[in-house]
């Protein structure tokens, strides 16, 4: 059965096989090359087949251009009716028909005292905030809609706040009309 013919055809296809796999190995590896380059030192980066030029935007450009406003002439031309749609985002938590809900009722809220609705149960951390800020003016609300977590660490309150001045202003001119 086995013969000298048939086990030269075997071990001829055995190493036909094997030296196919590597000429393909090497013609991938020639295509395709992974791991380190041979031709970078260490901690050198790789060149690039093309770059895409970006303008600088300048860190801080934004903390920059929110500083330069002035609130006072914002809120002096906000609009109370955009202020009420506005204050959809707020409704989720917020009542302005005297009635708490997951938070303080917000009628009369410019002017009131930080942590003053009486049956609330405030957070330690809007009671410490309290010491701090003791009256929710104009200005001080707009620095808390614009970052709440920023402004005071530690709330329970879930909103982001709200990044248009505008819509500061002109939310912050619908609640002083629910006074």
């Amino acid at each position: 059965m086995f013969n000298t013919m048939t086990i030269t055809k075997t071990a001829g296809a055995l190493i036909g096989s094997l030296l196919s796999l590597l000429l393909l190995f090497w013609a991938g590896s020639a295509l395709f090359h992974v791991g380190a380059s041979e031709g970078h030192a260490e901690g050198e980066g790789h060149a690039q087949a093309y770059t895409i030029p970006v303008e600088d935007a300048g860190g801080g450009g934004e903390a920059a251009a929110e500083e330069q406003i002035d609130f006072g002439a914002l809120l002096a031309a906000a609009d109370p009716a955009k202020g009420e749609k506005v204050f959809g985002k707020c409704k989720a938590c917020h009542k302005i028909d005297g009635s708490d809900g997951t938070g303080p009722h917000l009628n009369g809220v410019v002017g009131r005292p930080v942590a003053s609705v009486s049956g609330f149960n405030y957070d330690d951390a809007m009671k410490e905030h309290a010491a701090e800020a003791p009256e929710w003016t104009p200005e001080a609300l707009q620095a808390f809609l614009a970052d709440p977590k920023g402004i005071v660490p530690g709330t329970k309150m879930s909103f982001a706040g709200l990044p248009k001045p505008e819509d500061r202003a002109d939310l912050i001119a619908f609640l002083q009309t629910q006074n």
